[in-house]
């Protein structure tokens, strides 16, 4: 196992480590650091809680040079919440080298005093892509043709959020030996040509997202069938008590919708999703660090890299669209030496996901809500998962075809097709003299009905 002193960082890096209280690396920093440190293209697969941030920061942050007045690294995050985590995390770093100068750079804020603030080349930019194109291709006030490393942070994301094309865009002005790193839960197909064209046999990480769907989450099921999905989210809240608790949904909408029902109910809730303004987005997040609020309404950007402290317990309204977004929100919660709990909604429409996140090691409950308590429901789907049992019938079929001496590669299959096929028949059969009995029967009656009529007692 290798430990921190292994990788020969600058002093102020060690610093850092020592302030935020690191003991080992984490797999993916383990593997990153001394990549980064060789000047490799990386791809790292990772889900949240990983460390990942540090993964590549440390080692970026000890190979700047504060002798150069010019930009030496871009890193990008699809959000501006993204971005300033990043930010705040990186300017731990000039505590121990004031000589350091790191930027944000996100929209929402005012253009003129941002490119007036670069006048100043920093060594470190970190930002939306939007923005940073913005200033650096149309203004021209951000000089990034001086960068060796890029950093795509949250990639599927920037994909999904559509701002693939200002990353594409913001790489093609950096040097041809740059070094680019992208980080992402996963990697969607439509992303792989963007990589194929800037990456240099870059080498992929990979950390098992077992290792990530935190021990101390208990993962509960909840089946709606036909009840309003608002009205079990109310009895949720009305049998829990957290500390803080995320209520996530899949759409920008459904989450203002929920937001309005629950503040007409009377509770004091926050928002996030990608809709509100960016003054309110500000507001939002600096109440949600000061502990405002007990219950927060969210779509998956809370649940990729925004750090709220203190979540206990997570509410999914609907099940997420792809299964890891799932460990990202339950793994909100359980954190450190903190247990959470992670309630689901779902349907018959879901067994789909469930099936793949229970192969990925994540043990549901199936629970049902009943006069203000869980009951356990045991397993779900019973009745296809019970083994069903030989009819006599086919035991005798199976009898009379018997296993040849010498099998043959899929006899198995043959047989069985074999053995339902004879089964098919016999019950066809069966079926066809049990209409014939029942015929001749019901003439039977018949005849005997006429002959009572006709008072013909020689029947």
């Amino acid at each position: 196992m290798a430990t921190f002193q292994d990788f020969k960082l600058q002093d102020y890096c060690n610093e850092v480590i020592k302030e935020l209280g690191f003991q080992k690396p984490t797999p993916i920093q383990e593997k990153v650091i001394p990549l980064v440190l060789k000047n490799r293209d990386i791809i790292g697969i990772s889900q949240t809680g990983t460390g990942k941030s540090h993964a590549f920061l440390l080692p970026i942050m000890s190979r700047i040079d504060v002798n150069k007045d010019c930009v030496q690294a871009v890193i990008t995050a699809p959000t501006r919440e993204l971005a300033a985590q990043l930010f705040n995390n990186a300017k731990t770093f000039t505590k121990y080298l004031p000589e350091l100068r790191v930027s944000l750079i996100v929209g929402g804020s005012d253009r003129q005093r941002a490119v007036n603030k670069l006048s100043t080349q920093p060594h470190v930019v970190i930002g939306t892509p939007g923005r940073i194109k913005d200033l650096s291709l149309d203004a021209q006030a951000l000089q990034i043709t001086t960068a060796k490393t890029f950093v795509v942070d949250e990639a599927d994301m920037t994909l999904e959020f559509g701002y693939l094309e200002d990353i594409d865009a913001v790489a093609g002005k950096m040097s041809d030996d740059l070094q680019m790193m992208v980080f992402s839960a996963t990697i969607p197909q439509n992303l792989r040509p963007f990589l194929k064209k800037y990456m240099q046999s870059p080498v992929t990480i990979e950390i098992d997202s077992k290792l990530v769907t935190t021990a101390n989450v208990e993962h509960i099921l909840l089946a709606t069938k036909h009840q309003d999905r608002y009205d079990v989210l109310k009895k949720i809240m009305a049998t829990i008590d957290p500390y803080i608790c995320i209520i996530f949904a899949n759409k920008r909408t459904e989450v203002s919708k929920i937001t309005r029902q629950l503040r007409e109910d009377g509770y004091k809730v926050g928002e996030i999703h990608g809709d509100l303004e960016p003054r309110e987005r500000k507001k939002m997040m600096r109440q949600i660090n000061n502990n405002e609020y007990q219950y927060i309404v969210a779509t998956d950007i809370a649940a990729r890299g925004i750090d709220i402290d203190g979540v206990s317990h997570v509410i999914n309204m609907q099940f997420p669209t792809e299964p890891d977004f799932y460990i990202h929100r339950s793994g909100r919660s359980g954190r450190g030496n903190y247990t959470g709990i992670c309630y689901s909604m779902y349907d018959t429409t879901d067994e789909k996901n469930i099936a793949i996140l229970e192969r990925k090691g994540i043990e549901f409950k199936n629970m049902q809500l009943k006069n203000g308590q869980f009951a356990d429901l045991g397993q779900r789907e019973k009745r296809k998962k019970r083994i069903r049992q030989q009819t006599e019938l086919e035991k005798q079929v199976q009898m009379i075809i018997r296993k040849p001496k010498k099998v043959k590669p899929g006899y198995k299959k043959k047989r069985k097709y074999q053995v339902e096929q004879v089964v098919r028949k016999q019950k066809r059969a069966m079926i066809r003299e049990d209409i014939r009995r029942q015929k001749k029967e019901r003439a039977r009656q018949a005849q005997i009905a006429k002959r009572m009529e006709e008072g013909n007692d020689n029947w």
